[in-house]
């Protein structure tokens, strides 16, 4: 892997431009806004492949990520009728499938091992006494075949990419040139996220005439792998975002000591085991590999066991200040030519530096903030608004409303009155000073608002001038203030 796992430094997050060679593991860590998530979008674009040439390599190419099981689900389901076997065999599909598979011979025979092994436990005109725990289809006596109802909406969901091949081949239209050949799989684990859904587990399936019944479905994990074993020569790659957000260890199941590289199908070490739903023997292909995220900022979530951590490398992914812009703001009047008097810039990026070094100081590393807060920032009233309605409520969260730690975080404490982002008090705006100054009549409404109004409970108020975009906050000298 460009750069290596045995080179990368714990203080960077790497950018991956080549595919592994080896099963890897890796889990991404850092505060929110780090790039995370980025990171397993880059890994998806170089783990997924687009082919710019012909329709007959895409849907050969597709067609390897499916068994035979599938092609026929997806060719019943497309056609939506009863087939017998010889018009199975001259479907478009079945066809692009024997050549993507480069044989011609044994079709007929594959094809009913396939329809006779996944037929109905109850059938009355199948007699195959090898029969799958999945079944999918059922036979008439007149040796016709069709998709049993219950499983139809399952299998139009699961067999989507499938379903849209066929259909470019029976229209005879050709195939987008830059069709995606997926080959990863993302998931968001939450906390009522388990084993069912990602290794396998007994789901319920409505038929059409309404009755109810169970069948054992793959989960995200297993359908990967199922596909990672029939083409090995490709590698495939299971995306997992906030790892840490379910119980890590009801997840993986029996599956937590099969992922570690060691001891995946095909190494020295190589482990198997029984599948608690399907009673299946399984192994993790070495062509699979894992890559996850994982937020060190909520302590609300779920810790990562030693067992479990062993078996992963850990990227820390840090604030990078250096890739913030900096903002030019005109300030005061244009002249007569309509040109700016006087231009002056923030620094989003020692914004960000200055914020993190005092953040570092008071609540230590874990407390940071992260460089996305600020990449969509392009003038001065965006980064007011990023300012007021993500930083502060972030920060006042993080401190407890702490009046004099936020004061200290924002660099207030030796500001004057005018500049502070941060107060004790309710205070009056610049304008509404000058209005008192005059004895005019000032009303509340002058008063900036405390931050309980914003939806939290807190002891302080931030100066109506930040909130107003007024005054001294209409120049870069407050911002200013906040570098390191």
């Amino acid at each position: 892997m460009s750069p290596s796992l045995a080179t990368v430094s714990q203080d960077s997050c790497p950018d991956f431009t080549v595919l592994p060679t080896v099963p890897t593991n890796v889990i991404f860590t850092g505060v929110a806004g780090t790039g995370k998530t980025h990171q397993l979008q880059q890994l998806q674009r170089l783990y997924d492949e687009t082919l710019p040439d012909t329709g007959a390599q895409v849907a050969a190419a597709e067609l390897q990520n499916y068994n035979w099981r599938d092609v026929i689900c997806a060719v019943l389901l497309s056609e939506d009728r009863t087939m017998s076997v010889p018009e199975m065999i001259r479907h478009p599909l079945i066809q692009a499938k024997i050549l993507a598979n480069g044989r011609t011979d044994n079709v007929s025979q594959t094809l009913w091992v396939q329809l006779n092994t996944h037929a109905h436990p109850e059938s009355k005109t199948v007699q195959y006494a090898q029969r799958s725990a999945n079944y999918y289809f059922d036979k008439n006596t007149d040796s016709t075949w069709y998709l049993l109802e219950e499983v139809k909406a399952m299998l139009a969901d699961s067999l989507t990419p499938l379903l849209a091949l066929q259909a470019s081949l029976a229209q005879k239209s050709p195939i987008n040139s830059t069709q995606k050949i997926v080959r990863t799989s993302f998931v968001s684990f939450h906390q009522a996220y388990g084993y069912e859904e990602f290794v396998e587990g007994i789901r319920p399936a409505v038929g059409g005439q309404g009755q109810m019944s169970y069948q054992i479905q793959p989960g995200a994990f297993l359908r990967l792998c199922q596909r990672a074993m029939q083409d090995p020569e490709h590698r495939y790659a299971m995306l997992i975002d906030e790892i840490n957000r379910a119980n890590v260890a009801r997840v993986f199941g029996e599956l937590m000591s099969l992922i570690e590289p060691s001891k995946r199908a095909g190494q020295a070490d190589a482990m198997q085991v029984t599948l608690a739903y399907s009673n299946k023997v399984f192994s993790v292909p070495s062509n699979v590999d894992i890559y996850a995220t994982m937020n060190v900022q909520d302590h609300s979530l779920l810790a990562l066991d030693t067992a479990f951590r062993r078996r992963f490398h850990f990227i820390d992914c840090p604030p990078k200040p250096e890739l913030l812009p900096v903002l030019s703001i005109i300030v005061g009047d244009r002249d007569e030519d309509g040109n700016a008097k006087a231009v002056e810039t923030i620094e989003l990026g020692r914004i960000l530096a200055g914020l993190n070094l005092r953040l570092c100081q008071v609540l230590g590393q874990d407390s940071q903030l992260g460089h996305a807060y600020f990449m969509g920032v392009t003038d001065l009233a965006q980064l007011q608004q990023v300012l007021v309605q993500q930083i502060v409520p972030q920060l006042a969260q993080a401190t407890g409303s702490q009046v004099e730690t936020l004061r200290y975080l924002f660099n207030d404490s030796q500001a004057s009155p005018e500049q502070q982002f941060i107060q004790a008090s309710p205070s009056q705006s610049l304008s509404d000073r000058h209005a008192a100054h005059s004895n005019a009549t000032v009303t509340s409404a002058g008063l900036s608002p405390p931050m309980g109004a914003m939806g939290m409970r807190a002891g302080f108020w931030l100066n109506p001038d930040f909130i107003n975009l007024s005054g001294l906050f209409r120049t870069a000298l407050p911002y200013q203030r906040l570098y390191p």
